[in-house]
């Protein structure tokens, strides 16, 4: 991290950061797998809170504000729960500097 950035909150920093949002979800989640997950590790580590559990014992997820850090996708441990992908060209997030 460039001195410049270590003296700017972060939600200063949130402020330069642009959600391009594409028609194609980058990840889909299949709730009905995750309906058998007994530790929602999901909703615990995404950075973005983007998601939730539902009553039903599925989870709901927005994709509009995703980091696309792959947090997600890593501490799932429920085989065919999350399908990860990049965003579309130009879609996305999209970090200004300056």
């Amino acid at each position: 991290m460039t001195a410049r950035w270590q003296s700017v909150s972060f939600d200063e920093r949130m402020s330069t950061v642009e959600f391009r949002v594409g028609e194609r979800a980058h990840i889909v989640v299949d709730s009905d797998v995750c309906e058998s997950c007994t530790t929602r590790a999901c909703v615990t580590a995404c950075p973005a809170n983007l998601f939730a559990p539902t009553s039903s014992g599925g989870i709901l997820f927005n994709y509009e504000e995703c980091f696309e850090c792959g947090t997600c996708y890593m501490v799932c441990n429920e085989e065919g729960a999350i399908t990860w992908t990049y965003p579309d060209g130009g879609q996305g997030v999209v970090f200004r500097h300056g």
